[in-house]
């Protein structure tokens, strides 16, 4: 794993680095030498931040993986799920550019070891292959998804978890050539910690104030 000038050798975790931080993390997913982070960005609700976070990404040329905004637990403040493929180095530098933004309370980045991690997939499937191939039912129920609708055009296949198990199911099904449309939804991630960082963040700097 590449390592940031700001880290110590007593793992001390560089500026913008989610709590919980350990060096090396095994089993991190990689592309191309590229590892896939999510940041969590907490904000004030004022029009205008969302393009404000998603310029920090186009300035490195960085894409992003998927995106999710909704309200966080603290009143006031929304909270931006972002996944990115990138470098550690780089992934630092976006985090801290974003964080400088005037609206933004706080930003970290994360590993999906660090996390609690949820998406969702939607599968239409072509009901006429579902009933012609009993195999279809039998992977739709090992991958333990759920069938939410059937009508004689289509069959709609729903499926919770990881990002991984999401895709695993949309490429066992589109064997079959019976996939009409799949989407995917945004990350939703959570901390390990007791309470959202951000709270603490707040806590702190009520206090200092």
């Amino acid at each position: 794993m590449e390592t940031n000038s700001n880290n110590t050798s007593n793992n001390t975790p560089p500026s913008g680095r989610g709590q919980g931080w350990a060096s090396p993390l095994p089993h991190r997913e990689k592309r191309g030498g590229e590892s896939l982070y999510t940041l969590l960005v907490y904000s004030e609700n004022v029009a205008g931040i969302l393009n404000q976070i998603t310029a920090v990404f186009t300035r490195r040329q960085v894409n992003i993986e998927s995106l999710n905004v909704s309200a966080s637990s603290i009143p006031g403040v929304h909270k931006y799920t972002i996944t990115a493929w990138s470098d550690e180095d780089q992934i630092l530098k976006i985090t801290r550019q974003i964080e400088k933004k005037i609206d933004v309370v706080k930003a970290n980045y994360f590993t999906d070891e660090e996390l609690f991690i949820r998406e969702t997939g939607l599968y239409k499937l072509a009901t006429d292959k579902v009933l012609e191939n009993p195999e279809i039912s039998r992977t739709v129920r090992r991958h333990d998804a759920s069938i939410t609708e059937v009508n004689p055009t289509y069959t709609i296949v729903m499926k919770n978890g990881k990002t991984d198990e999401i895709i695993s199911l949309f490429r066992a099904l589109d064997e079959y050539g019976c996939v009409l449309q799949y989407t995917r939804s945004g990350r939703i991630a959570v901390t390990r910690g007791k309470q959202e960082q951000v709270s603490e963040f707040l806590e702190e700097r009520e206090q200092r104030h």
